[in-house]
């Protein structure tokens, strides 16, 4: 069984190119990345409303896109793909997720996503 942590995206960003984990650069979103890496977890994914499922060495543009601009159907498009996404890379009854999503995300993933076995941090 893999430990895999997952935190939301943040809407403060460099203003340039970079590695998705150097992009963001809020204070809430810096801590859940610190307090990831000390999980010492097999994997830890970014949450992007743009890009879904992020890893974090991807180098990506920065973009201003969060899950409250989108309409209902395209927060389940949304999920369906992180879903999808997550299933490529993980055993999604086996595997046990870490999620630290801020109340959107919280939201689509405990709704969409998750069993209730994971443990979710607010």
């Amino acid at each position: 069984m893999k430990k895999i942590v997952l935190i939301s995206c943040a809407s403060k960003k460099r203003p340039h190119k970079v590695k998705a984990e150097e992009l963001y650069i809020s204070p809430l979103f810096i801590g859940n990345l610190q307090y990831a890496k000390r999980q010492n977890p097999d994997s830890i994914f970014i949450l992007s409303a743009k890009y879904g499922l992020l890893e974090l060495d991807r180098e990506i543009e920065p973009y201003n896109v969060t899950l409250n601009d989108l309409s209902s159907a395209e927060v389940m498009t949304w999920a369906k793909n992180v879903l999808e996404q997550l299933r490529a890379l993980a055993d999604l009854q086996g595997d046990h997720f870490v999620v630290h999503p801020t109340n959107a995300y919280f939201t689509v993933c405990n709704a969409k996503i998750f069993n209730r076995k994971n443990s979710w941090s607010r």
